[in-house]
């Protein structure tokens, strides 16, 4: 027989079974200390929100609705205008806020921080300049017009490890889409991604777009986000962050577009220069103290080729652990079997004297050198720090399935990577893992990012069914459009009708093609915003009939 469940005086369910969702790590459990720093999202609706809670959340939400209804009649020159304009004020800050997230967060490398801002700004922009989500799109061979359609209200949720990268990114895909975005910051990061919206929002009204496009909450908390999260009026949820997050967003009832944690695993074919191979594992382990999820997790060689791999490592900046530094690091960084999140974002040096381990100061990278792989080893799961897992096997066939069993564990549908010249094994490595991007002879932070390959650049690396998420490609705005597709009838003999794109890009029922209003005040045309009005207190009036 169940036992009823208790409800409080206004009828809501207590709040002592939620489960509260960490996305510092992406992986594995705080400390108790940090648990309250950490908490972010809670699994709706299992917290009742409280009114003051959800009047801010409404109110947030209301101020984007009006924005994202006069930016969706924006031309592609205007959007375009506001975008630049966005990625210039970006770009001017990206040092600042390197600094900043590095102070308020505790985690990553100033530089390479700043390196990600930069490439989160104009390049990105430029990445996507030939990609035309604001026009209609007139196909008279199939007989077809297809007209975009922007979600809307995008919910965008932040990790502390990649806080204004992924700020500055979300911002430029609801922009080029047409699309207004509230942001969630770790509690960790709220301080510099409030400072960064504003910024950019500012950018934004000056360049003729109106305001309310680009918020941020002022103070996170479970009750606020949840009360955004299963808001009706938000049109999508961008996630970023561990599974338990993503799930969260999946349930809120929204559309969401999840993203799940990674744990690349990296293997070196004797056929690889070995000396390359090593420095760019290496470099790209380090890179901003390895928070990126597409970081090398587990590092597969030959026994034919270890010793020289190893050699070469060395060579690059890397500490080959001893039986004894594996033993201390893997207690210190996985007491119980779960992540010490307190090693997040911090250096190969400093990870090694908090384990007991002496290493030289220059060192980049800590290899620990493991007999086992998958569940029975903790090192081989992904770890967002300076540590690299490594295994040796006798065939590419064991290290196909060393690649397979590691994934099962953690990170599948994410990346991983291959150096070596043989093409052949490439492609079978790749045919044979769940994963949907693999890395070649390239650093794999980086490469799968889209900064050193030609994926699209992203702060959103898709998992696709493997991984349990809905899109399986690096996330771009192309994702926060649909398209109404208006389609003749496919008979030669039926006309398609006077169609042309002329007409259709200036036509008055036109959508995309109206110059937007000149900024009054809050940057939206007066004689719009009374327009807007009436429409409100219209639906309102039928809501209530």
């Amino acid at each position: 027989m169940r036992r009823p469940v208790k409800k409080s005086s206004n009828g809501s369910r207590p709040p002592s079974r939620a489960r509260a969702v960490y996305c510092v790590a992406c992986a594995g459990r705080p400390d108790p200390g940090e648990r309250k720093a950490m908490l972010v999202h809670d699994e709706a609706p299992r917290l009742a929100v409280p009114d003051k809670a959800a009047a801010r959340a409404r109110m947030k939400v209301d101020r984007a609705g009006w924005a994202v209804r006069a930016y969706a009649r924006y031309d592609r020159a205007s959007v375009m205008k506001v975008a630049r304009a966005v990625a210039e004020a970006a770009h001017q800050a990206a040092q600042t806020y390197a600094k900043w997230a590095v102070r308020e967060t505790g985690m990553g490398v100033v530089e390479h921080k700043r390196l990600k801002n930069e490439l989160s700004a104009h390049p990105l922009v430029d990445f996507y300049a030939d990609t035309n989500l604001v026009d209609p799109r007139i196909d008279s061979v199939r007989k077809m017009v297809e007209l975009p359609k922007p979600a809307g209200i995008i919910l965008a949720l932040t990790p502390a490890t990649n806080p204004i990268s992924t700020l500055y990114y979300k911002t430029i895909l609801a922009l080029l889409s047409r699309n207004a975005v509230i942001f969630s910051p770790h509690p960790m990061a709220k301080e510099c991604c409030r400072d960064a919206a504003a910024r950019l929002e500012a950018a934004a009204v000056t360049a003729g777009a109106p305001a309310g496009l680009i918020q941020c909450i002022e103070e996170p908390s479970v009750p606020l986000v949840q009360a955004l999260m299963i808001s009706p009026n938000v049109q999508v949820i961008l996630a970023t962050g561990g599974s338990a997050m993503v799930r969260a967003a999946y349930s809120s009832g929204n559309p969401a577009i999840g993203v799940g944690p990674g744990n690349a695993p990296v293997y070196v074919d004797p056929s690889a220069n070995q000396g390359g191979a090593a420095q760019r594992i290496v470099e790209s382990k380090a890179f901003d103290n390895s928070v990126l999820c597409t970081n090398e997790s587990v590092l597969i060689s030959l026994d034919e080729n270890r010793q020289q791999l190893e050699r070469s490592l060395r060579a690059a900046g890397a500490h080959i652990c001893t039986d004894a530094d594996v033993a201390k690091l893997r207690d210190w960084l996985f007491p119980l079997g779960h992540l010490n999140t307190s090693a997040v974002g911090k250096s190969a040096v400093w990870i090694a004297q908090q384990a007991g381990i002496r290493v030289v100061p220059s060192i980049k990278t800590l290899i620990a050198p493991v007999e086992r792989f998958g569940s029975e080893e903790p090192l081989t799961k992904e770890k967002l720090c300076p540590v690299l897992a490594s295994v040796s096997v006798q065939s590419f066939e064991r290290a196909v399935s060393a690649a397979s069993m590691i994934l099962r564990g953690t990170g599948a549908g994410h990346s991983a990577a291959f150096h070596g010249e043989d093409s052949q094994r490439a492609m079978h490595f790749a045919s044979a893992l769940p994963v949907y991007r693999i890395v070649v002879n390239a650093p794999c932070s980086q490469g799968a990012a889209g900064f050193a390959t030609h994926l699209a650049p992203s702060f959103m690396i898709g998992t696709g069914y493997f991984g349990r998420s809905s899109v399986g490609e690096n996330i771009g705005p192309q994702h926060l459009v649909h398209w109404t597709r208006l389609a003749w009838n496919s008979d030669a003999a039926v006309p398609f009708g006077d169609v042309d794109a002329a007409r259709v890009l200036s036509g008055p029922e036109s959508h995309s093609a109206i110059s937007p209003p000149a900024p009054q005040g809050n940057g939206v045309d007066r004689d719009l915003l009374r327009q807007l009005i009436v429409q409100e207190l219209r639906e309102l009036t039928r809501g209530q009939s």
